[in-house]
């Protein structure tokens, strides 16, 4: 297993004549303040790097188009932004450049309610989706728990808690648009549900991270909001009793919407942080959407084979305000994960194997961690067979960094062993680039070199990110 790629900064300064050019476009906003640069050069990873150069705010797609022309003329880096919640380094300017925020491009452009799609800005938030799409009975499913913005959802294949039952970005993406290397405005897919015509672009740039084109214009889908919906908790005497009653749950069949894993220590911290009182011992937090008939024979089914495996109290919450409150707290977790240790940085490692093999994951990751001595907290996608690791260590002490990469290092050495993968919705970013080798081996990332050679010859999209420059 090799160690994580640590970038090295290296940026030259940026032409005055790309700077003029980005003033008489944008005016007011193209920012080369410190404060503005330093928001958009700096995410939940562990990586201190110098901030971008600039920073432009685009509104349109054809400023988006424009500003990377510019860029391209003379080759200085674009680094797209969204929401900036992305976890393994994909925003930081390792190369210097012009940080392209769009999150202001967040119109909603189509609802087509009959065929269940959607078109959107890349800078609309997943809340701001929903929000509109209730008045309609629909609601968009993916949801990585931060108020991402859909086309940094789209670049980094995102999925989170509903991918159990409804998929990940990958799936629910029909088309885009996006502004390639060149400053040329590309299309992708349709609206149909299916199509055989050429190259799937479509499924190249979801997942690219930014570093094959700027995404523009998603077209996604959507679904119906169910008729009942019913969420419950339910507490084990361990860790290994909550996974096994989660893999039984799939094994078995039952449609569950959501089944999210917290340990006693991520309970303890939203205890703390969302005042709940919830038992601080391992708990499965269950979502059941369909028809009211429907919605009782799921959780009847798990409510028993999580009696097989000692699971107790379980509770119910049907009212939107109950479930709402649980699932706040569910995505406060990794904040209020962080308040355990004041001052602590989090080197946050997720992985994602086939449920069967989940189990043995977890509990080898708990062994090799309380070993350390580390502190740590632990929540997961169970239902997919995906889980995240919180390392908690001081920013002051080397040794408990050396300790955090060692110990993902090692948790993600088994993922890819137990013929799973190195990140389930993460990303590759800066972080796991030495990771992405070990797992699709040297002639894959040869292939993926490749493709990015051709679509960004002159190397300027999100460069250091997925693999090294």
């Amino acid at each position: 297993m090799n160690a994580p790629v640590m970038p090295e900064t290296l940026a030259a300064p940026l032409p005055d004549a790309l700077l003029d050019a980005l003033q008489r476009m944008f005016g007011t906003r193209l920012s080369t303040t410190l404060p503005v640069r330093q928001q958009h050069g700096r995410d939940e990873s562990v990586f201190d790097v110098p901030p971008p150069q600039a920073v432009v705010f685009a509104e349109t797609e054809a400023e988006v188009a424009q500003a990377v022309a510019a860029c391209a003329a003379h080759r200085v880096p674009v680094i797209p932004y969204g929401a900036g919640s992305s976890l393994e380094g994909h925003l930081l300017a390792v190369r210097g450049g012009i940080s392209l925020d769009v999150s202001r491009m967040d119109r909603i452009l189509r609802i087509d309610a009959e065929d269940l799609t959607v078109t959107v800005q890349p800078g609309v938030t997943r809340k701001q989706l929903n929000e509109a799409l209730k008045h309609e009975g629909l609601f968009f499913p993916i949801d990585p728990g931060a108020d991402a913005s859909l086309g940094g959802m789209a670049a980094t294949r995102a999925s989170g808690t509903n991918a159990v039952r409804y998929g990940t970005m990958r799936e629910n993406v029909l088309g885009l648009r996006f502004v390639n290397a060149n400053g040329e405005i590309v299309r992708t897919g349709s609206r149909a549900k299916k199509s055989s015509a050429g190259y799937d672009l479509t499924r190249l740039l979801v997942g690219s991270e930014g570093t094959l084109g700027v995404i523009t214009e998603l077209t996604v889908k959507v679904h119906p909001l169910p008729e009942a919906v019913s969420a419950a908790v339910c507490f084990f005497p361990t860790i290994d009793a909550a996974v096994r009653t989660a893999m039984q749950v799939i094994q078995i069949g039952v449609p569950i919407a959501r089944c999210e894993l917290l340990d006693a220590n991520a309970i303890r911290a939203v205890n703390a942080h969302d005042k709940l009182g919830l038992k601080e011992q391992p708990m499965l937090l269950m979502e059941f959407h369909g028809s009211e008939a429907g919605v009782a024979e799921q959780a009847a089914v798990v409510q028993e084979v999580a009696g097989e495996f000692g699971g107790e109290a379980f509770e119910w919450a049907t009212t939107p305000e109950a479930r709402t409150r649980l699932w706040t707290a569910r995505h406060h977790a990794y904040l209020s994960g962080l308040q355990m240790r004041p001052g602590c940085r989090a080197v946050t490692t997720d992985t994602c194997v086939p449920i069967s093999r989940l189990a043995e994951n977890i509990n080898a990751s708990i062994a090799e961690v309380e070993a350390a001595g580390l502190p740590y907290f632990i929540v997961g996608h169970v239902g997919d067979g995906n889980f995240h690791m919180a390392y908690l260590l001081d920013p002051a002490l080397p040794e408990e960094l050396a300790t955090a990469e060692r110990l993902s290092a090692q948790m993600v050495e088994r993922a890819i062993a137990l013929e799973g993968t190195c990140t389930g919705e993460h990303g590759i970013g800066l972080h796991k680039q030495a990771f992405l080798r070990d797992e699709t081996g040297d002639e894959a990332v040869a292939v993926m070199r490749a493709i990015k050679a051709a679509m960004d010859p002159l190397g300027i999209l999100n460069p250091g990110k997925v693999f090294a420059v």
